[in-house]
């Protein structure tokens, strides 16, 4: 189920569902009585300028920031009651959230294979690196790595226990246009081969309009407008995803969507 600006349309079972989401920082209202719904197995967008409480949220359905009040749930569970047992069916990649440069590119992803439990660890790494084309690297320190082989590790990171929800931030932030089409592409079949559900932050319009069946907009920690991007673009008379987002960042405080 999509929750839209006026109407709820049932489509399948939902991956995550937020309700009436706050969260406080003393004096600043981050997120602001957030209520979204993401149906499983589909790739949606989660849109805004900086500050519009993007990251806050992704950091309340990773557990690494406590909601003020409202409530989160992932699959069907309460997520501050079964945070262990969900977190275990998520996973999450962004390129500003580095991991350990001394490590090299096998030690890093073992760390991670053993937090998740996952089983026959050595075949695991194997066959991502050989999916995601950086086999060649796995003994080296991910200190030394380019850019785009950064974001191959991060993803396989992301990817190690074949998670049913993938939070993305940026996924191709920093990267070179071939770079960044081979990551979408990528993203594209493991989400059609896989099942699983991705809520993708970020900030590149055309990459949301290819990506993204849905898009939820928000402005000062509040939803303020959702649809998929061809009925966003119509619904503002524009051209462009961009040309939207751009309209919605920069509407007075407290205006209405068209």
């Amino acid at each position: 189920m999509y929750r839209l600006r006026h109407s709820a349309v049932v489509m399948s079972e939902t991956a995550l569902e937020i309700e009436n989401l706050c969260k406080q920082f003393g004096p600043v209202l981050a997120v602001d009585k957030l209520s979204l719904a993401v149906p499983r197995g589909h790739i949606t967008a989660l849109l805004g300028g900086n500050g519009a409480g993007k990251t806050t949220t992704m950091a309340m359905m990773l557990g690494l920031v406590l909601p003020t009040s409202g409530t989160i749930h992932i699959f069907g569970e309460e997520f501050t009651r079964h945070r262990y047992r969900l977190l275990a069916r998520m996973n999450f990649s962004s390129p500003y959230v580095d991991l350990p440069h001394r490590l090299t590119v096998r030690e890093n992803l073992t760390v991670y294979a053993r937090i998740y439990g996952v089983r026959k660890i050595r075949q695991r790494i194997q066959q991502l690196a050989e999916d995601l084309e950086f086999a060649e690297f796995l003994k080296r320190p991910v200190g030394k790595l380019s850019a785009g082989q950064r974001t191959r590790v991060a993803l396989a990171k992301s990817l190690i226990n074949d998670p049913e929800l993938l939070l993305l931030d940026e996924p191709t932030a920093s990267l070179d246009p071939d770079s960044a089409d081979w990551v979408r592409s990528y993203l594209e079949n493991w989400r059609r081969e896989s099942g699983a559900t991705i809520l993708l932050a970020s900030h590149n319009m055309a990459e949301v309009e290819r990506m993204c069946g849905h898009v939820f907009m928000l402005r000062q920690g509040s939803l303020v407008d959702s649809g998929s991007p061809k009925d966003l673009i119509t619904r503002y008379g524009r051209e462009s995803l961009e040309q939207v987002f751009l309209d919605i960042a920069r509407a007075p405080k407290g205006a209405a969507a068209p």
